[in-house]
């Protein structure tokens, strides 16, 4: 997905610099919404903008499932294993998310990365991507809710093989022994603007708090 906005109104006032595209990492956990503010985030920075500067959305159950439309055996393969409720490989997200960026950056877009990374060694992987693209101070958006308020919230729009309850469980579970190590290492690393987000609460009131940490607001 390719957005538009205005890089001298938006990046001089956030990096204070002319022509450098930003990157936006959100994460936490399933069912938290991340993705609908991820939506809303470009949605945002489109209607600010102009068209000097596009938005990449990196997300990557979409680039998983575009993936495996793909004839071939590593497509047959995390096909397999997404249905059967297992993690796809890392070095495969991973694979994924580069490809696309080789693809697709051509150092004047900006980047907004919704469900990856997921585990430490990922995050640290971006981190070298970010720093070899020279993409200044990336914001990670750290959408917090409970455990149990995102239970319910998956058991509520359950539709699938990855909602049935042991599925939901495995996936909070997971969250907490792998993609809160990510969290730790975001929110100590002096290159990000991390910022804590209530995601407890009504979307437009969650997207109000992202935008004024972000000194996004209009």
């Amino acid at each position: 997905m390719l957005n538009i906005f205005n890089k001298k109104r938006f990046l001089e006032k956030v990096t204070g610099e002319k022509n450098v595209p930003k990157a936006f990492i959100f994460i936490g956990r399933s069912g938290c919404g991340k993705g609908t503010q991820a939506d809303l985030l470009m949605t945002h920075l489109c209607k600010i903008g102009d068209k000097s500067c596009k938005t990449l959305h990196i997300e990557s159950g979409a680039l998983l499932r575009e993936f495996m439309k793909e004839d071939g055996y590593t497509q047959k393969k995390i096909s397999e294993t997404v249905k059967s409720g297992i993690l796809v490989p890392e070095s495969m997200v991973v694979a994924l998310w580069t490809r696309f960026l080789i693809d697709n950056f051509t150092g004047n877009e900006n980047m907004v990365f919704d469900g990856c990374p997921r585990k430490l060694h990922e995050a640290q992987l971006l981190d070298s991507a970010l720093q070899f693209y020279e993409i200044q101070k990336p914001a990670v958006i750290c959408v917090n809710v409970s455990r149990d308020w995102s239970e319910k919230r998956l058991e509520a729009r359950a539709r699938g093989e990855d909602d049935k309850p042991e599925s939901i469980k495995r996936r909070l579970d997971w969250f907490e022994t792998e993609v809160s190590k990510s969290i730790d290492y975001y929110r100590n690393n002096p290159y990000y603007n991390f910022v804590d987000v209530n995601g407890e609460q009504p979307i437009e009131d969650v997207q109000n708090e992202i935008l004024a940490k972000l000194g996004l607001n209009l």
